[in-house]
């Protein structure tokens, strides 16, 4: 048991695979700066966390599903990349017994879910977790949304998981705290949508707890809002990770422009 919590965040995992290829949908740096800020991010750690449960944009369910599958597999769920992208690895090991205790402490929240003995790692788990920790020698638990996306839900899911902060246990959240795919195509926001939501977006996490839940959980009447996330999936691994922050205060750890568009990720603890 340690005294100090584990630090609970929030990260961009980029598009697909585009941390191990060549990239040629525009200036061949364009992931460069995202993918040395998340190889360096365990500097910034406490510890070596003993696990890591992570809430990907990419997998939902119609109630909470934890991977139970001890020796995941690879979703290699990106569409029109070169060949060798779907040749990556990355063995980490499952936790079927972190899987229960999450289970557990869900259950004590009057939240429902399920153990998937038979799930593997999406894009969003396996890509920026191979550039964090590339040795794959952490367990890794993914946890999925519920399909609803309700935020406010999502909030009271991270809040039940806090707990494990104090177990040395790294909680992630992993999406885009930008992702609207037609503007992020074109590689130019023009009507400035990124940049108004990425402010609001700083401001709510850095606010006081209380505050920043409230504000998060109404984040569809932000600026910019539904220009920057027409749907939510990839903003809600954030309400998770809110949750589990409980009484920390957030803070802006990281911010890029990628693809014309502000993004952003966020530390609590």
């Amino acid at each position: 048991m340690h005294t100090q919590l584990f630090p609970t965040i929030y990260i961009p995992h980029g598009g697909g695979p585009c941390f191990f290829m060549e990239w040629t949908r525009g200036p061949a740096d364009t992931w460069d700066r995202m993918k040395h800020w998340l190889q360096n991010l365990h500097k910034s750690l406490p510890r070596q966390p003993e696990a890591i449960v992570i809430f990907s944009a990419h997998w939902e369910e119609d109630l909470i599903k934890i991977n139970a599958q001890p020796h995941p597999p690879l979703y290699f769920d990106y569409y029109g990349f070169p060949p060798h992208t779907y040749e990556l690895t990355y063995p980490a090991p499952g936790s079927p017994e972190l899987a229960k205790q999450i289970q557990s402490l869900l259950a004590s929240a009057d939240i429902e879910s399920e153990l998937d003995p038979h799930h593997g790692y999406d894009h969003g788990t396996f890509v920026p977790l191979k550039v964090m920790f590339p040795d794959a020698d952490i367990p890794v638990v993914q946890v999925s949304l519920q399909r609803q996306l309700n935020p406010a839900f999502h909030v009271q899911v991270g809040a039940a998981l806090q707990v494990l902060r104090e177990q040395n246990i790294f909680i992630l959240g992993s999406g885009m705290s930008f992702h609207n795919m037609e503007i992020l195509r074109h590689g130019q926001d023009i009507d400035n949508h990124s940049t108004l939501f990425d402010n609001w977006l700083t401001d709510a996490c850095t606010a006081e707890p209380i505050e920043r839940n409230k504000q998060l959980t109404n984040w569809s009447s932000a600026p910019s809002a539904k220009q920057s996330h027409p749907r939510e999936e990839h903003l809600l691994p954030l309400m998770v990770i809110a949750g589990s922050a409980g009484k920390d205060v957030g803070k802006r750890i990281f911010k890029d422009n990628v693809m014309g568009a502000d993004v952003s990720a966020y530390q609590f603890g």
